[in-house]
């Protein structure tokens, strides 16, 4: 089975995580909610890939934002691939600048509390990552 190794971050203030639609113009799982997601490249640290999708995806330097917890890496089967699994790195970070500067990536963002998580379509176990972080 091929893996895929990624970050997924989400940004907190006060009792509120930020949620991201993805665009059309990705190569996956497009027009669905997620957090923020890069892909890890060669053998970079996950921690250095999630503050660099941070600033890439929102626009958020690493001077605002501080990590709360990184959770412990999950598996998760890709509905889009076969025989292939997401290994996703879960990172919760707090924020102190909400203004958010969307990339290509995203097409939308929302502050939401988590409990409303489940009003949004998101990517694959999202929920299930979300969990690892609280």
């Amino acid at each position: 089975m091929r893996k895929t190794k990624i970050v997924t971050s989400f940004l907190k203030d006060s009792e509120k995580i930020l949620l991201l639609k993805r665009s059309e113009k990705v190569k996956s799982m497009k027009n669905l909610w997620a957090g923020i997601s890069g892909i890890i490249e060669d053998n970079e640290k996950p921690i250095k890939r999630a503050k660099i999708e941070i600033l890439e995806e929102v626009g958020i330097e690493e001077s605002d934002i501080t990590l709360m917890k990184e959770g412990n890496k999950i598996l998760i089967e890709s509905p889009q691939y076969v025989n292939h699994q997401w290994e996703v790195y879960p990172f919760l970070f707090s924020c102190s600048n909400k203004e958010i500067k969307l990339n290509w990536e995203n097409s939308d963002s929302r502050w939401i509390s988590i409990n409303e998580l489940n009003n949004f379509t998101t990517v694959p176990s999202l929920d299930r990552v979300l969990a690892r972080l609280f």
